[in-house]
């Protein structure tokens, strides 16, 4: 098959089969296109051409691009062009998989950044007013205090945030989040979240929808137009520099914080695994390897005899 007819079929079944996102569609999109170009330029315009050591080459001329990527970049695009081969194989559109011999490559395990409890105390106060501080026309701050404040109690994705629409915040103590794959889970939300949020609906939201076009989702920028993922990691840094914070804080920052701060204060790691939508505990249990970090600097500092 045409190569370019072939990308396009793999994009559609991730698409309208498989259900994944648009961002990570569009990753694929972005990872194939790359892939297909670099076969073309080298005369290979079927999919019955391509052989294994046109796939280790191309690997190989990433992993030895100028600025180098990223191990995880490289591992994500490894991961593409092998998706798209067995897609291929699977379907019978190829009549074997060039990549079935190839080891993907171990990408270095990076553990997360999490925040100090008071840290993150500070980035909230810096997003915005307590709903009982908050002066009336402080829309802005009442919202942003309403943004991190969920993020944060909920551990949710960005894009899991911005894509809520009101309904799903009328659910009292709960939080109803579509994550990958269109897979919808549960998560508690806390008293301090739930104060925030309601200021937020009841006070902020009605005066922002009036400036804009009707929509359903729940956060609203200042013109009334659903908050773009853009928006919230803006508002986060805005925050972060009001707070003092000089390390670099992200909207995944307080997921990585949420987790962290569980499983410090307890928590199963197979809960924390439910509660972040992980597919698999072994994504969950990096967080372990902080957890342990922790423990091992409170031993070397408490026990008389650890040094």
């Amino acid at each position: 098959m045409n190569l370019e007819r072939a990308v396009d079929a793999f994009l559609r079944h991730i698409t309208i089969e498989r259900g994944l996102s648009g961002h990570t569609v569009q990753a694929y999109r972005r990872d194939l296109a790359g892939y297909r170009a670099w076969l073309e330029e080298r005369g290979i315009q079927d999919t019955s051409d391509v052989t294994t050591q046109l796939v280790a080459d191309f690997a190989a001329a990433r992993a030895m691009a100028e600025p180098p990527p990223a191990a995880t970049s490289l591992a994500r695009l490894q991961s593409s062009v092998r998706s798209l081969h067995r897609f291929l194989a699977r379907e019978g559109i190829a009549d074997t998989d060039p990549t079935g011999r190839l080891r993907p490559p171990k990408a270095p395990m990076r553990l997360p950044k999490a925040l100090s409890i008071d840290d993150v105390s500070r980035l909230l106060d810096g997003a915005g007013p307590l709903p009982a501080d908050a002066a009336p026309g402080d829309l802005v701050g009442v919202r942003d205090r309403a943004l991190l404040e969920l993020l944060y109690a909920t551990g949710a994705r960005v894009s899991e945030i911005v894509e809520l629409d009101v309904d799903d915040l009328g659910h009292g103590e709960v939080l109803r989040v579509r994550g990958k794959g269109s897979k919808e889970r549960i998560v508690p939300v806390g008293s301090y979240a739930r104060a925030a949020v309601d200021a937020y609906l009841t006070r902020v939201r009605p005066e922002l929808s009036r400036r804009g076009r009707a929509t359903p989702r729940a956060f609203l920028g200042a013109r009334g137009a659903p908050l773009s993922r853009q928006s919230v990691w803006l508002v986060i840094q805005q925050a972060a520099e009001r707070a003092g914070l000089t390390s670099h804080v992200s909207p995944h920052t307080l997921r990585h914080s949420f987790a962290t701060h569980l499983l410090q204060g307890g928590a199963d790691v197979r809960v924390v695994q439910e509660l972040l939508g992980h597919a698999s505990v072994a994504t969950t249990q990096i967080y372990t390897h902080v957890t342990v970090d922790a423990l091992r600097d409170v031993y070397l500092t408490s026990h008389p005899r650890a040094r």
